[in-house]
């Protein structure tokens, strides 16, 4: 007998069905909706990232020949093809962006209260991941005089590794027209590559209390105003203070900043750090630039399981729907993970899932012991069938 409806279906009811028509009326994506609705677009948008769908015939076709299963899913029926093609094109991706951030306060109260680091300072990284595009299938997207593109901007907190706040943008611009964008709390820390080095940015940060670990540039220029006691039995070469020595380096960033040199044993090199940061151990600082790699990770994980790298569609706001909605399932794959007892790396908790979305368990307890066979009792048949010999029956018993 089933007890449950699918993993799929068990999946889809975390999401608040209120909040998510108040979503809809709020971007009025159902203007001109005739029959297929915002929630049966969601679904699909989210079943082409979990089920790993690689063109819209694969959505469709996946959807379609689950039976009755879509009755559990909140869906009428399987959307065609064209109709799924048009409301990528023309319902709004702004809709799906809050979608992400509704389901990050879901998330949240999953999520690990701390990270590993001993200070209370909420613990951020920030960094930008290319998506290359074919120029002649998107030219809306263009980057270089023959390749396309977007980018996608990533603030990662610490505090269970989940994305704060996304940004999807044109390549050709730089990032740190976008890092100014960016809201950040007093006393914050923000753990980033050398690729947001701006020193009116630094100043602004500083100004207003939000501490940054970064890369010093190579050729900076500086001057030492002070020297620190170096730990022992340490990776830590150096630790001064320091201030910009160009006229428009210090015009722009007149602040004392402190320079903490580490040495990389595994690539056997030297590691210059920067940081407004005055009272940390230099090790410390050390350590949260090693964790920075975590927003790596994120995007590593990101593009390898989920459907970030092919799209469905070629409009902007189609490709935008898809990337939103990739970040939606990754909250969604998090939280599972969050929650869950065993010790799942996301990888494999992605195929797995992919492997189980239509089958009948109980979504917890499959994912905290998801090898479970469940028991199936037999029913015993009998068959009467005609024997050789004349007047003769033989009784056969089905266990299937």
């Amino acid at each position: 007998m089933v007890r449950h409806a699918s993993l799929f279906s068990q999946l889809v009811t975390l999401f608040d069905r209120q909040k998510f028509y108040q979503l809809v009326f709020r971007h009025q994506t159902e203007r001109y909706a005739k029959k297929y609705s915002s929630w049966d677009h969601f679904v699909a948008m989210l079943f082409c990232q979990l089920a790993q769908a690689k063109s819209l015939r694969e959505i469709c076709g996946g959807l379609a020949c689950c039976m009755g299963k879509l009755r559990h899913l909140g869906m009428r029926n399987a959307p065609n093809r064209s109709t799924l093609s048009y409301a990528n094109a023309h319902r709004s991706w702004h809709m799906f962006q809050d979608l992400f951030y509704d389901t990050l306060d879901f998330c949240k109260q999953a999520a690990p209260g701390k990270h590993r680091f001993r200070f209370k300072n909420k613990l951020l990284s920030l960094d930008s991941s290319t998506i290359s595009l074919c120029l002649s299938l998107f030219p809306w997207a263009k980057f270089r005089r023959t390749k396309g593109a977007v980018k996608l901007h990533l603030l990662l907190d610490h505090d269970g590794y989940l994305p704060t706040y996304a940004l999807i943008s044109n390549a050709s611009r730089h990032d740190v027209t976008y890092a100014r964008r960016i809201p950040l709390a007093h006393g914050s820390i923000v753990a980033m590559d050398r690729g947001y080095n701006d020193y009116k940015l630094f100043a602004d940060w500083t100004e207003n209390g939000i501490y940054f670990v970064t890369r010093l540039k190579d050729n900076a220029d500086y001057i030492v105003i002070a020297e620190q006691a170096v730990p022992e039995n340490r990776n830590i070469l150096a630790d001064q203070s320091i201030v910009f020595a160009g006229y428009t380096a210090k015009k722009n960033c007149p602040h004392v900043l402190r320079r903490v040199v580490v040495w990389d044993k595994e690539n056997s090199r030297e590691i210059v750090l920067l940081t407004n940061h005055l009272d940390f151990g230099a090790s410390t600082i050390s350590a949260i630039y090693k964790d920075r790699w975590q927003i790596e990770l994120f995007f590593k994980a990101l593009k390898q399981n989920l459907k970030v790298k092919t799209f469905v569609g070629t409009s902007e706001n189609a490709l935008y729907i898809q990337i939103w909605t990739a970040l939606i399932a990754m909250l969604l794959i998090k939280y599972l993970q969050f929650k869950s007892k065993f010790q799942w790396s996301l990888s494999n908790l992605v195929a797995f899932l992919r492997w189980n979305l239509f089958t009948y368990r109980n979504l917890w307890d499959w994912i905290d012991r998801p090898f479970d066979v469940l028991p199936i009792v037999p029913k015993s048949v009998q068959y009467p069938l005609p024997l050789i010999g004349v007047g003769q029956h033989l009784l056969v018993t089905n266990t299937t």
